[in-house]
């Protein structure tokens, strides 16, 4: 197909895809789509080679939270029988990341619900980030609490953290669809923020809430704007007691075809494999590997996860390698400082046209798998041992 032959040669350019070009990947049929992989996975390979980075969720806070995301299992109102509880302790949380860390990971994301923390809160982070870092030796450290205050990300980045994650999740146009108690622009913001204070950026988004192609392509590129250094790709896990318990409009195609787009719009960044790819890619995540070279390990924050043993053989059966703590994750180019698509005098491709909406979403809605959506019941918060 000329369009992956272009594709590919951008991607190795780095040089970001026209719009037009992103849809017509997500618009591509099935029959077409091991060729789509194929030509995604050379970029993939280009930058990361056959590396899978593993990452390790701990929930310091579940549930409780005051926020209206219509996404999310732990959001005011919702009925989703998740477990519930505040501040893990730092020898608490440090003995949850450890558990990861001795699985394979590379980096330990520490996660609270909530519109931001208080200062005390980063406190207590902070407290838990020295317990990490000085228990086990290399490992990052990434902090997602929500939105951040002035002086916040500094502190965070003062006790250790790495990076910080705030996701962008929709396109701007139809954010306020799914979250009424905060904007787009506060998590732009908060990812400026975290970057103004050598914080790695860690910043994604959430398919299969019912948004269109376009959307899709706009939050895309909407982050490659932003550059930060790793894009979380997530598949909305339906909670049954949320809003939308009911959007099942995910097929393991097209989560794959998403996966490509992202790829070759940030041809160079850490495209990472976030909640929802057991649910909605199944038996085909072994695919997903030939584009994306990071995975969370094990459980999410509210949803089991597959064993963090499978998990370690899937990488090994698909002829993949798990990142090393030696190893540096971005290509070199990025490990330094640079501009909004790497390159050190801040220059930019040109980002093609913008194409006409396309206000469909895919054209096969599958029947709902609610019996996929695992509630979490091990791990933090609780006395039984964890995934990983």
């Amino acid at each position: 197909m000329d369009l992956l032959t272009t594709l590919v040669d951008k991607g190795l350019r780095r040089e970001p895809p026209t719009r037009e070009e992103a849809l017509a990947v997500l618009a591509t049929p099935d029959d077409d789509l091991l060729e789509v992989v194929a030509a995604a996975g050379k970029v993939r390979r280009q930058w990361f080679g056959r590396r899978v980075k593993l990452n390790y969720l701990v929930n310091l806070k579940s549930g409780l939270c005051p926020e209206d995301c219509s996404y999310c299992s732990q959001r005011l109102g919702s009925k989703a029988e998740i477990l519930k509880y505040t501040w893990l302790k730092p020898d608490e949380a440090s003995k949850a990341a450890a558990a990861g860390v001795a699985g394979g990971a590379k980096r330990v994301c520490l996660v609270a619900s909530g519109r931001g923390p208080t200062d005390r809160d980063v406190d207590r982070v902070s407290q838990t980030i020295e317990a990490i870092k000085e228990q086990n030796e290399g490992v990052e450290v990434c902090a997602c609490l929500g939105l951040l205050s002035d002086g916040q990300a500094e502190r965070l980045r003062s006790a250790g953290a790495d990076a910080y994650n705030h996701n962008l999740n929709t396109s701007e146009a139809t954010y306020g669809d799914i979250t009424t108690t905060h904007t787009y622009a506060d998590r732009v913001a908060t990812v400026h923020q975290a970057q103004s204070a050598g914080l790695s950026a860690c910043s994604g988004l959430i398919a299969g809430m019912g948004e269109s192609d376009a959307d899709l392509v706009d939050v895309v590129f909407s982050l490659r704007e932003l550059d930060p250094d790793s894009v979380p790709v997530n598949f909305l896990i339906p909670f049954e007691g949320t809003p939308l318990a009911k959007e099942w409009n995910l097929t393991p195609q097209r989560c794959l075809r998403i996966l490509a787009m992202v790829r070759f719009v940030c041809p160079d960044v850490e495209v990472r494999l976030a909640g929802g790819r057991e649910v909605h890619l199944r038996s085909m995540q072994p695919l997903a590997l030939h584009l994306v070279n990071s995975i969370f390990l094990g459980d999410y924050l509210t949803s089991e996860g597959q064993a963090g043993q499978a998990d370690l053989d899937m990488i090994a059966d698909a002829g993949f390698e798990v990142e090393g703590a030696g190893t540096t994750t971005l290509p070199a180019h990025r490990a330094e400082q640079g501009g909004p698509c790497g390159s050190h005098d801040g220059g930019c491709a040109p980002c093609g046209d913008t194409p006409e909406a396309d206000p469909a979403g895919p054209a096969d809605v599958p029947a709902a798998r609610a019996g996929l959506v695992a509630v979490r019941r091990r791990g933090a918060g609780t006395d039984l041992a964890p995934n990983a």
